[in-house]
């Protein structure tokens, strides 16, 4: 049987079977391997065509270069010494500008090793290090390696967010080749080395120098310099204040790339390797050459009242007053001082406690750790300590070095190393303690819990020369200088024999100390001042009596001249009327000052009797060197309002030299200067303990005490306290200066006077003694009793006696067992009035109390 195959003809085409269907085609004849590279090509032309698409439609909108071209970033406010060294910087970014040429060789080096070391040769995208860092990617089958160059850095830095999508990477290339179409490779480098983000804060090399190393630029050793290099990557890892290990495993890294690449020898890769790192204590604290953090903080509020928040953006310099030596000496003058008070009153015990592991080796690891907790101030260091002993104390520091401490490093603390120790004071492993540096060593210290200030000014235009308001910036931030109101003591008193003075007080003036009391007024208790430990000094000059601090002798003075007048001549020197109480005892320091509220009023004694005004600002510039602000003082002498005459600036220092030279200030003899004056003051209790010094040139004034207002224990008078703090900083600030007598002014005479009783005397015995020349000393016979009076006075008149004895109203001898400070005189002004009397407005001494010659 035959099939319709059988019978087709020779050469036609059979027909396909299946009811007529269509044949199936034959397979393609191209190449698989010719197929793919078509596609391929089509897909590549695709993409291509994406890309220009996208590169014509992006790049219009990028964004403009002016933030790179006209490069203005934000800039901290900078403080800084009148010899231009930096003591303060604020701002959200620390960062300091440095022009490429200034930016050292090896901190280029170092930068370009680590982040992009073809930096010069490539153009704004490294194409080969795009392909070798997918490789290293797909092999790894995660991203493991960047390709970012630092054009395309400073393009993410400046205008992109730092958040990885493919997007922003096609951006950032794209703003790469714009930037570097308009700036040269040194210009994007710069940029990019004064805006890489280093860790703290801190914006640029040349701020990460100091954060990390307390330290300009230039200064940096290869070894630190490759430490900087290497945050970029991450610079909280490999922080070297908070990962030291870290942070030299990535030294390492940039150090052998620089190797490598020929940056440096091998010498140099060698003495790097094993070179210290020096890293300042403490996670982003900047620290200065001259401490002034009190100071720095002053001026940042103001500039802040000023300028308001763009204080901290725009890039300003502030310049003060204050001088580098004065101010270290001022620094180390209040540590010196609070320390040997601290150490006086002994050892309290440690600062905190830790459990150390058993182990010393997990116990490093253990106590530095918890040491974070703990910054250093004024001088010492937190240590934990490891091994205890009453002959030996091993201990470890923060930077997890160990110390031993023996013999003399712990005298101080023995009672906490004895057996007998209380548990609060015992001294044992993971105790914490502070040390103290010295030139030889360490030795046990405690931080003290006591507050001092030092402030010092230029009496000739009040320009502040050094200003300490605390022991320690980090530990205390009031500042004890300007914001602390307390009671000056005795150091009040001079305001008082000066307003006695221009009544015809001299030096000479005869006041006898024997008791007395006052009526303060209906309902109270009579009051009868004394003196320190209840001595008497018996009938004494009045220099002697301000010498050897004699409060009964004051009160004389103060009832003299009458409480009213006393209160309204007082306020002339610039401390604020509503802060001098209308009692007898604000001559005893009953009122509250701060420390720059007596400088400025002392100053009038040095100067001459002028007020000046104290500034600490000198002149501000903006980020590009304008000035716009430069102060211009009043000067004494010259633009200065006069509030006392030069005559009674010279009696009233007399009498304050005599402090020194034979008085409660004598300790400051061993300064061995003539030109010195000063008071101590010492206020109830205990409370405050101040020293306030001057010469023609300096004024300086300081203060301790505890901020709770309690005592600094019986015998901290202001001699002890606050007096050898003043010395310590007269002694550096007043090297080289001329030291000479006081000049007499105009208006002053001198004569021959009997010692004892202040009267003209022509005798063997006889001083010379200076007095104002329209009150000359009377020639009484000096044999006359001290309450006589040295003249005939008008009614209700009120004379000190020309250099005679003292007296009041109507020639009644102010010296009496009780004197009424309620009652009238037989004139019209009062002796003294003992309740508040309203705010009286300045006016000429003569209409509160008139100078009635004898």
């Amino acid at each position: 049987m035959s099939t319709p195959a059988d019978n087709t003809p020779a050469g036609s085409n059979p027909q396909p079977s299946g009811g007529g269907k269509r044949a199936r085609r034959k397979p393609s004849s191209r190449p698989l391997w010719l197929r793919l590279l078509l596609g391929a090509v089509l897909l590549g032309v695709a993409a291509l065509l994406g890309l220009v698409f996208a590169v014509v439609m992006l790049y219009p909108r990028l964004p403009a270069l002016s933030e790179l071209t006209d490069y203005r970033p934000d800039l901290p406010l900078r403080v800084y010494t009148a010899e231009g060294t930096l003591i303060g910087e604020f701002g959200v970014q620390r960062r300091t500008v440095v022009p490429f040429d200034q930016i050292p060789l090896r901190v280029r080096q170092a930068f370009l090793a680590a982040e992009d070391s073809q930096f010069y040769e490539h153009g704004a995208v490294d194409w080969s290090g795009v392909f070798r860092a997918a490789l290293a990617d797909l092999m790894h089958g995660a991203a493991v390696q960047g390709a970012s160059t630092i054009t395309m850095q400073v393009a993410r830095d400046f205008y992109l967010s730092p958040q990885k999508t493919p997007l922003r990477k096609f951006t950032e290339a794209l703003m790469a080749y714009k930037i570097e179409h308009e700036l040269s490779k040194d210009q994007i480098l710069e940029r990019y080395l004064n805006q890489v983000y280093l860790g703290q804060r801190a914006y640029g090399v040349a701020a990460a120098s100091q954060v990390y190393y307390g330290k300009p630029l230039d200064q940096l050793s290869l070894a630190q310099i490759a430490v900087l290099a290497g945050l970029p990557k991450a610079p909280s890892a490999f922080n070297p204040q908070t990962n030291i290990k870290a942070a030299l495993i990535r030294q390492h890294y940039v150090l052998g790339r620089m190797l490598a690449l020929g940056d440096i020898t091998r010498a140099e890769y060698d003495h790097a390797m094993h070179a210290p790192l020096d890293v300042v204590a403490g996670q982003g604290l900047l620290r200065y050459k001259v401490d002034a953090d009190y100071a720095a903080e002053q001026v940042r509020e103001i500039m802040v009242a000023r300028f308001g928040e763009s204080a901290y953006t725009d890039g300003y310099k502030v310049y003060t007053t204050l001088h580098d030596k004065d101010q270290a000496a001022a620094v180390s003058a209040v540590h010196s001082g609070v320390l040997a008070y601290d150490q006086r009153h002994g050892w309290r015990g440690p600062q905190a406690r830790i459990d150390l592991p058993p182990h010393d080796a997990d116990a490093l690891g253990t106590a530095t750790k918890a040491l974070k907790a703990f910054d250093s101030a004024g001088g010492l260091y937190p240590a934990v300590v490891l091994h205890a002993s009453p002959k030996l104390v091993e201990a470890v520091l923060a930077t997890g070095n160990t110390v031993e401490l023996s013999g003399d490093a712990l005298r101080f603390a023995a009672a906490g190393l004895s057996p007998k120790a209380t548990a609060k004071q015992r001294i044992d492993r993971g105790s914490v303690v502070w040390l103290q540096k010295l030139a030889k060593g360490w030795r046990l210290a405690q931080m003290p819990d006591v507050q001092s200030a030092l402030v010092s000014l230029d009496p000739k235009d009040g320009a502040v020369r050094a200003w300490v308001g605390g022991f320690d910036y980090n530990q205390e931030k009031f500042d004890h200088v300007n914001q602390a109101f307390r009671q000056p003591g005795s150091s009040f008193k001079p305001f008082i024999y000066s307003a006695a003075v221009d009544e015809g007080l001299a030096p000479t003036t005869i006041i006898d100390d024997s008791p007395i009391t006052l009526n303060p007024g209906p309902g109270q208790p009579p009051w009868t001042p004394h003196n320190y430990d209840n001595e008497r000094l018996g009938a004494v000059p009045a220099s002697l009596a301000l010498a050897h601090s004699d409060n009964v002798c004051a009160v004389k003075v103060l009832l003299a001249v009458g409480i009213p007048y006393a209160r309204q001549f007082a306020s002339r020197f610039g401390l604020p009327l509503d802060q001098i109480p209308p009692y007898p005892t604000m001559v005893l320091g009953a009122g509250s000052f701060t420390p720059l509220q007596m400088a400025t009023a002392y100053a009038v004694f040095a100067n001459g009797g002028s007020l000046v005004e104290p500034y600490l600002i000198k002149r501000i510039v903006d980020a590009h060197g304008a000035e716009v602000y430069a102060h211009k003082p009043v000067i004494a002498g010259q633009s200065a309002p006069r509030i006392i005459s030069a005559a009674n600036a010279f009696l009233t220092t007399q009498m304050l030299q005599a402090v020194i030279q034979h008085g409660t200030g004598a300790a400051a003899l061993s300064l061995g200067r003539v030109d010195l004056a000063g008071k101590t003051g010492t206020s109830q209790n205990f409370h405050d303990a101040w020293f306030d010094g001057f010469n023609p040139d300096l004024v300086a004034i300081t203060w301790m005490g505890y901020n709770n207002q309690r005592d600094l224990y019986r015998g901290e008078q202001g001699a002890k306290a606050a007096l050898p703090i003043w010395m310590d900083y007269m002694r550096v600030a007043l090297q080289g200066k001329p030291d000479v007598p006081w000049p007499v002014p105009p208006g002053i005479i001198s004569a021959q006077v009997n010692p004892a009783t202040g009267f003209a005397s022509s005798s063997s015995s006889a001083v010379t003694g200076y007095f104002l020349q329209n009150f000359p000393p009377l020639a009484i016979d000096p044999e006359l009793p001290l309450s006589a009076s040295s003249g005939p006075l008008a009614s209700g008149g009120v004379s000190t006696g020309s250099g005679g004895a003292l007296v009041g109203p109507g020639g009644v001898p102010v010296g009496t067992s009780t004197v009424s400070v309620r009652g009238q005189g037989p004139g019209t002004h009062p002796a003294a009035i003992a309740q508040p009397v309203p705010q009286q407005p300045a006016l000429q001494p003569g209409a509160i109390l008139p100078r009635l010659t004898p």
